[in-house]
């Protein structure tokens, strides 16, 4: 068991905050799957300032997930307190800090990965989020901001001074925001946080694509836990695994075609249920480029799926290649139940 202020998990992971990917179906499902703890894409701060944007569904937590947290994202920390003080309100149970973002016009706007250049507004943010919210407060950070450019003694000083305030745990991606995705991510260095931080709760993050690897960083760091990413984007089922796995039972059997053409109707059904058609199917298109991945024929399924303009194609084409149809759905397996 692991906890996070007064949130427990009964398992050492949880499904990382995915911009454009952790909304409340992938969410729903990663629960199901055995996932303790999920968040959501990342949230700009100035959008729970105005209350008419922060009414929008998509930014609305589910009544039936719990707990799950809001990442949210900004420079500012007057602004970042009254946003995080907002999501609170709305529900969420636990506030992540944003300061690893690459994206390059996140960059721009001196967000996200920017704190690693502004090490004491880092520390500052969450200070005044600490004092402007109840729930957990974890953050989200790169090991530096560009190797060899100083940004190294950011990290550790960002690092030392959450620590020393009380963050609930820290979130480590072990690559520089300049490298994105590139190379392999650094554990070592993560492993070195743990150690010179012992009392502080570390998460480690990077390269998770199946649930073996999950188990293999967790006991060879000696952190307090995994970050589960890119690996459960289109692959809910790698929660069910990895919590097999570190509840020492055997590996389970991995989804049958029925399964994964289920649980694609199910995610995209509840896509429909929250978005225009026009909207769902070209965004849903970026989830089957993963959820293929487990299918004998991937190449052919995928062209199948990247094809259809329309809820019918998308329904033919998993008809067509996992045997599966809305008939096997239920109404209650893809209703989405958000705390409007």
């Amino acid at each position: 068991m692991v906890k996070i202020g007064d949130i427990e998990l009964d398992v050492p992971f949880f499904q990382a905050p995915l911009s454009g990917y952790t909304d409340y179906a992938m969410r729903k499902l990663a629960f199901e799957m055995g996932c303790p703890l999920a968040f959501t894409g990342v949230m700009l701060d100035k959008v729970a300032v105005h209350p008419k944007a922060v009414r929008k569904l998509k930014f609305q937590p589910g009544i039936d997930e719990r707990p799950v947290g809001a990442q949210v994202m900004g420079a500012t920390p007057e602004v970042m307190a009254q946003a995080s003080a907002a999501f609170e309100k709305m529900g969420y149970d636990l506030i992540d800090l944003n300061f690893a973002c690459p994206a390059p016009k996140v960059l721009r706007r001196g967000r996200g990965g920017c704190m690693l250049t502004k090490p004491e507004t880092a520390i500052e943010i969450f200070k005044q989020v600490r004092d402007a919210v109840k729930c957990p407060v974890t953050v989200k950070l790169r090991i530096c901001y560009g190797y060899m450019d100083g940004t190294e003694e950011n990290f550790w000083q960002i690092c030392e001074g959450l620590s020393n305030a009380g963050v609930d745990a820290i979130a480590i991606h072990g690559r520089s925001v300049k490298g994105m995705y590139r190379g392999k991510a650094d554990w070592k260095t993560i492993k070195a946080v743990k150690e010179k931080f012992p009392a502080t709760k570390i998460f480690g993050s990077g390269d998770i694509m199946d649930a073996q690897t999950a188990v293999e960083r967790y006991k060879s760091t000696g952190i307090d836990g995994i970050v589960i990413a890119r690996g459960a984007i289109g692959n809910p089922w790698i929660f069910r695994e990895a919590r097999a796995l570190f509840e020492g039972k055997p590996m389970p059997e991995g989804p049958s075609l029925e399964e994964q053409g289920i649980m694609m109707l199910r995610h995209f059904e509840m896509l429909l249920n929250m978005n225009p058609e026009r909207k769902s199917v070209p965004y849903f298109r970026k989830f089957s480029a993963r959820y293929t991945k487990r299918h004998p024929q991937r190449k052919k399924v995928l062209m199948a799926l990247l094809k259809p303009k329309t809820r019918e194609g998308i329904h033919d084409a998993i008809r067509k290649w996992y045997g599966v149809g809305m008939e096997e759905i239920s109404d209650e397996s893809i209703a989405v139940n958000l705390r409007s």
